[in-house]
């Protein structure tokens, strides 16, 4: 027999996701329509990938044929721990301090189907953490786990913006949750106004190709912008300025997930280092770290702007 929604909820609980919403799988006719046009635009820089199958995104049925319910869950990341004052360290974004955030989804993710599967053995699922062509925050939004910010990060009530998402596609009916479409953003600008780089070019939307995070993560060109390396703020992987000055993140909670912890205690790395890492160190150094994302040729190249900034400067 097919578990309820509610004790789907309870399981999704005691495996350790923060907060969790199930809808039934339908298009999201209005993302959709926003994301078109933000690639239109194109705000997605180099991210050639995001413009591909734009419906598929927002058509879970289309992702999994026979798709019937949409198990949307955040999982809190926030670990109270600072970054050096040190002026040669450069900072590591916050979601990167730990282990890969896909993995541990994808574990608790697991862990849930098979529960499901255990009660149900016929339900087929599939499993959408932010490498699948699915719009996570346009779900979590829907599922009313939360609001997206001026800033475009989901913000939740309960510990703010600190949050991962992830998603459990079913191919059984449930009892859906039906929110009430909320934004507490106000008249806010806080993260608009601290963007070094003016990336949120207007509220609800972020020009990625102006961001410190694309440019320092996602972007493979040999020199760093120079509207970007002139701004780093000692940035060498991501950036969270737009979150760190969220009111709402005066809410945040230490998260009890203990592979978000930081590696060896390091929320920082150093320029000086990265420029004569080479790639078997850098292998080990950052097995099943995010921070693999910018591949040892991205983070020297950082680590260059960085050092050269600071040669400026004295």
């Amino acid at each position: 027999m097919t578990p309820t929604s509610a004790e789907i909820k309870a399981k999704a609980l005691e495996i350790g996701f923060t907060s969790t919403g199930i809808l039934p799988a339908e298009r999201l006719g209005a993302a959709e329509g926003r994301l078109i046009e933000w690639l239109s635009r194109g705000y997605h820089g180099s991210m050639a990938w995001m413009e591909r199958e734009p419906e598929k995104r927002a058509d879970p049925r289309l992702l999994m044929p026979g798709c019937r319910s949409v198990i949307v869950c955040t999982l809190n990341y926030f670990t109270p721990h600072e970054h050096p004052d040190a002026a040669l360290h450069g900072k590591i974004s916050r979601y990167a301090w730990g282990d890969d955030y896909h993995d541990v989804l994808r574990a608790k993710f697991r862990e849930l189907l098979d529960w499901i599967r255990s009660e149900c053995p016929q339900v087929e699922g599939k499993i959408c953490v932010d490498t699948a062509p699915f719009m996570d925050k346009a779900w979590a939004e829907r599922a009313g786990l939360g609001w997206i910010g001026k800033h475009t990060n989901l913000i939740t009530r309960e510990v703010g913006s600190w949050v991962f998402i992830g998603s459990l596609l079913v191919d059984v009916e449930l009892s859906y949750d039906a929110p009430v479409p909320e934004d507490h953003c106000g008249t806010c600008r806080a993260c608009i106004d601290a963007c070094p780089t003016a990336a949120i070019v207007e509220p609800y939307v972020l020009d990625a190709s102006r961001c410190i995070s694309y440019a320092t993560i996602e972007l493979r060109d040999e020199v760093l912008p120079p509207e970007i390396a002139e701004n780093l703020n000692g940035w060498i992987y991501g950036c969270d300025i737009c979150q760190e000055v969220c009111p709402w993140n005066r809410f945040q909670t230490p998260s009890p997930e203990a592979g978000f912890q930081p590696r060896k205690g390091q929320t920082s790395l150093s320029p000086v280092d990265l420029e004569t890492m080479e790639h078997p160190e850098y292998a080990e150094r950052f097995r099943g770290s995010p921070i693999k994302r910018a591949k040892l040729t991205g983070l020297k190249r950082n680590a260059n702007a960085l050092n050269a900034q600071a040669k400026s400067q004295r």
